[in-house]
């Protein structure tokens, strides 16, 4: 049974034709499908997570699915920082890395389209004032954006996180669903969404405006030094 219902697939078809510039790679990994699985290493999310971007990636021959065994190719995974699954990684017209963790369902999956358009163009809808004050980033810094499928405000917040790392090739951005990955619920206290923690240092909950984002990014890079 299709995921993506027949409208909005159609939708997406009229959309991407009309507004994909050039080509968009998802380099998806998830575990090898057996029917033996390994007690403790169930990917519960990764059979549905890849008929999503599949069914997704059928709308336009400009987006390109590449399908990664999370063990069988684990530089590659290290390399792209993928650490846990499902998951995948945008790669197009991207300065810095564009990741998610988790299915994207629900609210995200609108998250997951806009950024497809951006990263085909690799133009992104900040403002000028936040491209000004992101110029000036010349340090690493991680964002991490914990999300659940059901929570309206969460895209906001993973969209911003988003494009900072389009835009800056210091920044790279994860979306977090926070109910399959329960060991970093833990470790960062995810009691609210959307939460973004940044560099381990700072940890904020609420989808901030563009240039509070950025006050919190330049604050964990100044709490570095």
């Amino acid at each position: 049974m299709a995921l993506i219902s027949p409208h909005d697939l159609k939708t997406l078809h009229r959309l991407f034709s009309q507004e994909l510039q050039d080509d968009v790679t998802i380099t998806y990994f998830t575990q090898r499908e057996s029917p033996l699985i390994v007690p403790g290493q169930e990917c519960e999310y990764c059979k549905d997570t890849r008929q999503i971007l599949e069914e997704l990636t059928a709308t336009s021959q400009k987006l390109h699915l590449v399908v990664k065994d999370f063990v069988a190719d684990e530089q590659e995974a290290g390399r792209l920082g993928i650490t846990r699954i499902p998951a995948f990684v945008l790669q197009g017209h991207v300065r810095g890395t564009v990741r998610f963790f988790g299915i994207p369902s629900g609210y995200e999956f609108s998250t997951l389209v806009e950024d497809l358009l951006d990263v085909s163009t690799g133009t992104t809808h900040l403002s000028e004032r936040t491209r000004a004050v992101l110029s000036m980033v010349d340090q690493d810094v991680h964002l991490q954006v914990f999300v659940t499928p059901t929570c309206p405000y969460c895209p906001r917040a993973a969209r911003i996180a988003h494009q900072l790392a389009i835009e800056n090739a210091h920044m790279s951005a994860d979306v977090v669903e926070a109910s399959e990955f329960l060991d970093l619920v833990e470790r960062y206290q995810v009691q609210g969404v959307p939460k973004t923690v940044i560099n381990e240092q700072v940890f904020f909950v609420g989808a901030l405006p563009e240039p509070r984002v950025m006050q919190e990014v330049l604050k964990a890079l100044t709490r570095e030094r």
